[in-house]
């Protein structure tokens, strides 16, 4: 299988029982995301929006169904591979930033190069290059108390891109900003994802602040539909 496939879901399945009845969460769902594709996924609250993430990003096992992630089956590796390929090549966001009040803008950075054993000065040049690109340049020192709700996010951002994943997974990234705020953080996301290749995945309520998704999916009874392409 080609390493230049970002992520490949193909016939998730999801269940979870509801008293003396199962739900289908994923009934079967498949999706493609090539590298610098961005790719947003709307639904109703409870379709499963979130759990499509988690299933793409390793954080949960599918019932049924194959999870591919640059050209890697996930099925059936040991839970010290999987830990390894989720580090390796998927940065997550999520709603909130969870940032460690202790930590400065920079060392939340470094913090993912130290616990994947790689923190050198090469990786806190890159981590204070990564802050800078996202307009952070003068808030290295600052710890989270100190900055803005979207200063917070362009940490969590940084943070997810410091070890150069190959795909990028957000949920509801933009959920706790105003509306400048975040389009600038679904900017950010899409320009991200284009420049460095990343296949990119945004869960969210309100695409309309992604200016310029590669694909729009639709998520709603357990099956994804494909809506209009906003052309980049």
């Amino acid at each position: 299988m080609s390493t230049a496939i970002g992520l490949h879901c193909e016939d998730l399945v999801i269940r979870y029982p509801d008293g003396d009845e199962t739900l289908t969460i994923l009934d079967g769902v498949s999706i493609r995301i090539e590298p610098g594709e961005v790719v947003a996924v709307t639904g109703p609250s409870g379709s499963g929006k979130s759990t499509l993430l988690a299933v793409a990003g390793l954080l949960r096992e599918p019932d049924s169904g194959l999870v591919t992630i640059a050209g890697t089956a996930s099925s059936g590796l040991k839970r010290s591979a999987l830990a390894r390929l989720r580090s390796e090549h998927i940065g997550l966001v999520f709603q909130s930033a969870n940032l460690l009040g202790s930590l400065t803008a920079v060392e939340q950075v470094e913090l993912v190069a130290h616990i994947g054993g790689r923190l050198d000065n090469a990786a806190r040049k890159r981590a204070r290059e990564l802050l800078d690109s996202l307009g952070l340049g003068g808030r290295f020192d600052n710890r989270p108390a100190h900055l803005s709700g979207g200063e917070r996010q362009r940490v969590a951002l940084a943070r997810a891109l410091m070890m150069e994943p190959s795909i990028l997974l957000a949920d509801e990234p933009t959920a706790a900003l105003d509306e400048a705020r975040g389009r600038q953080i679904m900017e950010l996301l899409a320009v991200g994802a284009t420049d460095r290749g990343i296949a990119t995945m945004i869960v969210t309520h309100a695409p309309g602040q992604l200016s310029a998704p590669t694909r729009m999916l639709h998520l709603a009874h357990g099956h994804l539909e494909e809506l209009a392409t906003t052309p980049r």
